[in-house]
């Protein structure tokens, strides 16, 4: 929507409005399709508006658009809200931003480097930068 928007707005390729209910997912078409170059992808991201005004955002994000694939571009939207919200046609919902993918070459290894965090998942390094 304007010129230092670094993703382009996706929209709700709709007949008629579509009602999503609190905890409710649906699949939502752009009616575009993307022939995206080799070694980009496409991320299809949540709208911040979405989020914040009505709770709706994406159940994978951010979804993927790999360059090999050329089919419709669909959006998966839930609500995660506690009201039913209702998507008219041509609503923007999504977005999407091209980006270069870095494709690694995998190694079976006996074992990894030690590093300070080690096996540390979820939570580990504390809630505070202190």
């Amino acid at each position: 929507m304007t010129p230092g928007a670094a993703g382009m707005d996706l929209c709700a390729a709709l007949d008629a409005a579509v009602t999503i209910q609190p905890g409710e997912r649906t699949t939502l078409g752009t009616g575009l399709a993307f022939a995206i170059p080799p070694g980009y992808e496409g991320q299809v991201r949540p709208r911040s508006g979405l989020a914040r005004q009505h709770g709706v955002t994406l159940v994978n994000t951010p979804g993927t658009i790999d360059c090999d694939y050329r089919g419709h571009c669909m959006v998966l939207l839930i609500n995660h809200g506690s009201v039913p919200v209702t998507i008219q046609p041509n609503d923007r919902i999504a977005q999407m931003v091209i980006a270069p993918v870095s494709q690694a070459e995998l190694a079976e290894v006996d074992e990894l480097s030690e590093t300070t965090r080690g096996t540390g998942g979820f939570g580990s390094t504390g809630r505070s930068g202190s």
